[in-house]
This record gives C-alpha cells, sequence and structure tokens, in this order.
C-alpha cells in the first residue's frame, strides 16, 4: 500500500471508527454509575407500562447536577426489564438470548443485558478478534454470512466475535475460534496479543437511535498446515487465502467490515 494511499485510506477508516452520535445523548446511570446512553426522547418512545406497585424500575433524575436516566435496584433484573420492554416496542436489535456483562468506565462488572439492548442504550461492549496466517504469509479471511444481522456479505477476519458474560477473553478466543473457523486454539502457532481497536459511531439499531461503543482486542497466530479453516455454526459463507498484495486490493476496494480493516491494516503494518 503506497504511502499517500495508505494514509488517506486508513485516515478515513479511522474517521469511520469515530463518530459522534447523530444526536446529544442523556446518561444512563446504574447504582451510580454511568453506563451507557440514549438518545433524548428514546425512553419515552419505548411506552414502558406503569408498575403496578408503584415503584418505577427506571427514573429520570439529576445526578452531578447532569440529568439523565437512572436504573433502579438490581441492574440486571432492571436491564432485562427495559431490554423486553424495547423488543415490545420494536426498539431492540436481533434479539439473541446472549447476555453480556456491563461495566462502569473503570472496568467494574455491575451487571448484564441481553445483547440485543447494548446499541440502543448505548452500552460498552467487548469483542474479539484473530488474525490469521498461513505458513507462507499469506491470511486467511472469511466472507460473513449473508444473512447476517450486520454487514452481511462482507469480509473479515478469520475470526471476529463477541465476548459473552459467561466468557473471558481468553474464554471468548478459544469459543470464537472453533465456531467460526473450526480450529484449535491449542493447535495454532505463534498465538500473540496485538492490541486494540476502539470502534464509536452510531448504529442503526433501536430505529436509527443506537450508539455503537466497542472495545476490539486482536490476537494473530499462524494456521499451520494442511489445518484450513471449516465453518461450525453456519454464520461464514466462504474462508479464502489472500497474499498481501491481494489484501490490500481488497481493503481499498471497501469489501471488509470496518473492523477488519482497521486490524488488518494494524497487521499489515500501516500507521
Amino acid at each position: 500500500m503506497g504511502a499517500a494511499v495508505q494514509g488517506d485510506w486508513l485516515a478515513a477508516q479511522r474517521a469511520l471508527a469515530d463518530r459522534p452520535p447523530r444526536a446529544p445523548r442523556l446518561p444512563l446511570w446504574a447504582g451510580g454509575h454511568a453506563i451507557g446512553t440514549v438518545e433524548p426522547d428514546f425512553i419515552n418512545k419505548i411506552g414502558l407500562e406503569s408498575p403496578s406497585d408503584g415503584h418505577s424500575f427506571l427514573l429520570y433524575q439529576e445526578h452531578s447536577a447532569t440529568p439523565g436516566w437512572h436504573l433502579q435496584g438490581d441492574p440486571t433484573t432492571a436491564l432485562a426489564t427495559l431490554a423486553q420492554a424495547m423488543r415490545r416496542a420494536g426498539l431492540a436489535g436481533v434479539w439473541r438470548d446472549e447476555p453480556l456483562a456491563v461495566t462502569t468506565p473503570e472496568g467494574l462488572r455491575i451487571g448484564t443485558v441481553e445483547r440485543a439492548a447494548v446499541r440502543p442504550l448505548g452500552i460498552a461492549t467487548h469483542a474479539v478478534h484473530l488474525v490469521g496466517a498461513a505458513p507462507d504469509g499469506r491470511v486467511w479471511v472469511q466472507q460473513r454470512a449473508l444473512d447476517k444481522a450486520n454487514d452481511p456479505g462482507l469480509w473479515d477476519t478469520l475470526m471476529g466475535g463477541m465476548v459473552s458474560a459467561a466468557d473471558g477473553l481468553h474464554g471468548a478466543l478459544v469459543r470464537e475460534t472453533w465456531e467460526e473457523a473450526g480450529l484449535r486454539i491449542d493447535a495454532l502457532a505463534q498465538l500473540t496479543r496485538q492490541g486494540r481497536v476502539t470502534i464509536r459511531r452510531p448504529s442503526p439499531d433501536g430505529d436509527g437511535a443506537g450508539y455503537m461503543v466497542e472495545a476490539i482486542d486482536w490476537f494473530s497466530a499462524t494456521v499451520p498446515v494442511p489445518q484450513v479453516p471449516v465453518n461450525q455454526d453456519g454464520e461464514v459463507a466462504q474462508f479464502a487465502l489472500l497474499d498481501r498484495d491481494e489484501l490490500v486490493r481488497c481493503l481499498q476496494q471497501g469489501v471488509f467490515t470496518l473492523e477488519a480493516s482497521l486490524i488488518l491494516a494494524a497487521w499489515l503494518g500501516c500507521r
């Protein structure tokens, strides 16, 4: 990738990965901690039912002179109630029955939430990706299934997936590498944690009211011969093995997801 092209292309990708919300957002609090954000009228659109006991699980209040929405009681219980209300109103993402961890800005885990609710509520998520190279230096990439909820048909790293509430980072790496690529982590060579990519940009979830905040830890490894990736969960259309020039060309053509583009650019040594 030429220096000028690299600089312009990479700057454009980074700009796409760091975009402000489409509208100012209000904080979402739980136990005195800011855990997300919502558009000012989003909660009102949900049409929450009045509780039979008169005690709401969600209140509009000021905290340190900042107005916002405050979850009452146990965060996991309150978020589950809110997520179900969003689902009934058609304002959640694709429902997965997959709890994700909810953490404070300092990283303290205080509860869990259904994955379908995280983008409309601006709750930060954690993902993991794996760049898998062949011994000859070519790189394995996958085409996402055409029925994926996000970025269907686009190309991606060998593996990319969410860290669920039941997983640590390593557990998610192991699970997702098997589910997406049919590869066992302990059979790969030179597995190395390479870095972190952060995405902050508007999301179409919640009828366009979503905001994505995601930290992606990415790893690299060598896939030894004769092993080849074989999808296990139906979420991959195909795999391909690209040399570096082919990879650069595909990146510039915009056929990769934004997340994969940033990770693969880092793997290529783009700065």
